[in-house]
This record gives C-alpha cells, structure tokens and sequence, in this order.
C-alpha cells in the first residue's frame, strides 16, 4: 500500500515469559519450530508499518524485533500502555493477566501478550482510549 514501510526482519477479523509462550518458544522470540507467520501492519504516530509475526510470537516483540517501537511497562498483559485497535484479522490474548470480554467486543488488543491467528492491521498508541473503555465498564483500568 502506498505510504505503508516494511520494517526489516522476517516475514505476519477485527471482533473478537518472554517473547513466546512456554512450548517450542524461544526467550527472545527466536522460532524453535517453524510455523505460521502473518502479516502484521501497525498504524502508529510515526506512519504505517508492515512486518510479520509467528504465530506463537507476541505482536509486541514481533514489532521490536523490527525495529518498530511501542510503548509498554509490564509486558504482561496488565498495565494496558501496549493496547492497540484491532482494525482487521484476529489475535489471541488468552496469555494476558487482564484482558476482559467486553475489551474484545470493542476492538482492544494487548500487543504485549496478543499472537496474530491472521494477518492483522492495528492501530497502535490506544492506552488513552482502552483506559475509557475500561472505565466505562467498570473494569479495572491501571494509571488512569
């Protein structure tokens, strides 16, 4: 897409450790198995961003491994400083320590504990937004 950058490093339905969980993952996000990789496009401030991400590999260091970089604190799937929207694909946050039913249904995804089932577009830099969000239902909603 015109004004999209691939970022370097290797080749990644909106709804609903280290960089890898615990089987056949790597601490620093390094495949021990080949699987599935999908496009990942990130939408930050800085412009549109294009890279891939393994399918056991966190969106978040899949970003960091390119040279994409997101704001984070815990990396646990807690603090809510990596949230993102999901504006197309799906991700699976059954890793992270906080992530709640009502936080899918409005597009929210964790990028530190969130692993692409599909190829992905996100916009990122959304911590404002899902800290709302959060409020609003009476979730719990760290450094609002």
């Amino acid at each position: 897409m015109a004004g999209e950058q691939e970022a370097p490093g290797r080749s990644f339905e909106a709804g609903g450790e280290a960089g890898r969980g615990e089987e056949g993952r790597g601490e620093e996000g390094n495949s021990l198995e080949a699987g599935h990789s999908f496009e990942v496009i990130l939408e930050t401030p800085e412009g549109v961003r294009k890279l891939f991400c393994d399918e056991d590999e966190y969106l978040w260091y899949a970003a960091a491994r390119a040279g994409v970089k997101l704001p984070a604190i815990c990396l646990q799937g807690r603090c809510l400083e990596c949230a993102g929207k999901l504006l197309q694909g799906r991700v699976d946050e059954s890793s992270a320590d906080s992530y709640f039913p009502d936080d899918e249904m409005a597009g929210f995804v964790l990028l530190c504990r969130g692993r692409p089932c599909s190829s992905v577009r996100i916009r990122t830099h959304q911590s404002g937004p899902m800290r709302a969000h959060r409020i609003a239902k009476g979730l719990p909603a760290p450094y609002a």
